[in-house]
């Protein structure tokens, strides 16, 4: 029988009142595991339980929230490849990818281990003869996470940790669709040690149980990683909500990674190809938008094309698949639709583009590769979030940068070129959070922050010291001596 994974609510394992499958999109007759769905019930005792255990937490001493990070982060890193596999049956990255992804959220936990002992303040000299100034920091509260199905258990991962190890309690609703990598990571942190209630899980539907969160009063902060649209309605609700709630959105990208006429075509190439498609280009810091200059244009297209040639699409475990399924009917829909609406445009399906039939039944789609784009058209301009991208001609490097800040997102950009003049450039005058040069526009290190501009991100940054931007809040307190 398949096994019912429960929720998790006030350190307990909570019978669901109804369950839904977790279906394994590179053989879609693959049940991964019955999941619960979550009622508005279920949320508010998450919520009871969290704020419950939030005094003792946030009083606790900073080395048991050290040892259980660690704890966790030791347990997630020796099983690596069991949970790399969870989550490549789960979601459709490669096993490789899988794997590597469950790594980062063993290095996250270790780094926010150490973050709970280096939480410190400062003594400042007030204006006004004999007065102290004391300035710290403390945990905000009950925080809520929605997270997205992309990575399943690294951005889980990246909000639990720093939230734990800043005193905060946790209440999370993992994708509806991916639920099997964070259950496990919850299920690991509490046997690490966590006092019942600090940490929650309820799985289910953005719309109830996501909803509930929103308007829970009781949840002091929420963290959201998702689409625009979700974004902008959970923004508006923590304003709306009594009180306010702190609010950190992560979300969209429409990333450009230009290549100038003096790039190595090998670096370029490569970058490309991992930042667009790896991943199935189900990232939001994926290259979406290759802006190429003439002089190199030609070449590019055609070694970028032959590159494609050799990926190998197939079931997310075998051994040599390059490029494992979309994650679902419904995104391979999407990722088609937008292919008709480049060709509908005038664009040119230069290669790719297909659906692929394997030896399971899946969501397999071989990359596309779109040329002779403007960056007016629907496919430069909106997020598909799949193996799709564009490329668009520039005349020289000016309007190369112009093309590549014309969009309403900044979540990361990349430039491939040998010139230090037009990488120094371009690392002060790309309008992204996050800048790389001669590297895939995805791909990012766990201890420095992540996160960027425009329409990409709001509130403080996500990962390295600057989360505790978000995790804490302030106090200065005045002392007459």
């Amino acid at each position: 029988m398949t096994t019912v994974f429960r929720n998790f609510i006030a350190g307990e394992f909570v019978p669901p009142a109804k369950a839904a499958p977790n279906l394994n999109p590179s053989n879609t007759n693959e049940v991964v595991g019955e999941y619960a769905q979550g009622t508005v019930e279920d949320l508010k005792a998450a919520v009871a339980a969290a704020k419950d255990a939030f005094p003792a937490w946030s009083r606790s001493n900073p080395q048991l929230r050290y040892d259980v990070l660690m704890k966790a982060s030791n347990e997630v890193m020796a099983r690596k490849e069991e949970l790399g596999a969870l989550l490549s049956r789960e979601e459709g990255k490669t096993l490789p990818e899988g794997i590597g992804e469950v790594a980062r959220a063993g290095q996250i936990l270790s780094f926010f281990a150490g973050e709970a002992l280096r939480l410190n303040g400062e003594l400042v000299n007030s204006v006004r003869p004999g007065v102290g100034i004391e300035i710290t920091r403390e945990a905000v509260g009950v925080v809520g996470m929605i997270t997205p199905w992309n990575f399943p258990i690294a951005i889980p991962a990246w909000k639990i940790a720093p939230a734990l190890a800043y005193g905060n309690t946790v209440v999370i609703k993992p994708a509806d669709l991916v639920p099997g990598s964070a259950w496990a990571l919850v299920d690991i942190l509490n046997r690490a040690g966590l006092p019942k209630g600090v940490l929650n899980i309820v799985m289910g539907r953005g719309s109830v149980v996501g909803q509930a969160m929103l308007e829970h009063p009781d949840v002091a902060a929420i963290s959201f990683t998702g689409s625009v649209a979700t974004g902008r309605r959970v923004a508006a609700a923590c304003v709306a909500a009594t009180p306010m709630k702190k609010v950190q959105l992560e979300m969209g990208g429409k990333n450009p990674l230009v290549v100038l006429d003096d790039a190595d075509l090998s670096v370029a190439v490569e970058c490309a190809a991992n930042g667009a498609f790896f991943s199935t280009g189900q990232r939001c810091t994926a290259s979406s938008r290759l802006i190429v200059t003439e002089g190199i244009h030609d070449r590019f297209v055609d070694a970028l094309t032959e590159r494609l040639k050799g990926l190998v699409v197939d079931d997310a475990l075998k051994s040599g698949t390059h490029i494992g399924p979309v994650v679902d009917e419904s995104q391979l829909g999407q990722d088609e639709k937008y292919i008709a609406i480049g060709r509908d445009e005038g664009a040119k399906l230069h290669w790719g583009g297909e659906r692929l039939n394997r030896d399971n039944p899946g969501f397999y789609l071989q990359p596309a590769l779109f040329t002779e784009v403007t960056n007016s058209m629907r496919i430069a301009r909106e997020e598909i979030f799949g193996p799709v991208a564009a490329v668009v001609r520039a005349k020289s490097y000016d309007e190369a940068l112009t093309i590549a800040n014309d969009t309403e997102f900044g979540l990361s950009s990349g430039i491939c070129t040998t010139s230090l003049k037009y990488a120094s450039h371009f690392k002060r005058n790309s309008e992204a959070g996050m800048v790389m040069v001669n590297l895939p526009t995805a791909g990012v290190d766990y201890h420095v922050p992540f996160g960027g501009r425009k329409g990409s991100s709001y509130g403080p940054r996500e990962q390295g010291a600057y989360a505790r931007e978000f995790y804490t809040t302030v106090k200065t307190a005045y002392t007459l001596a």
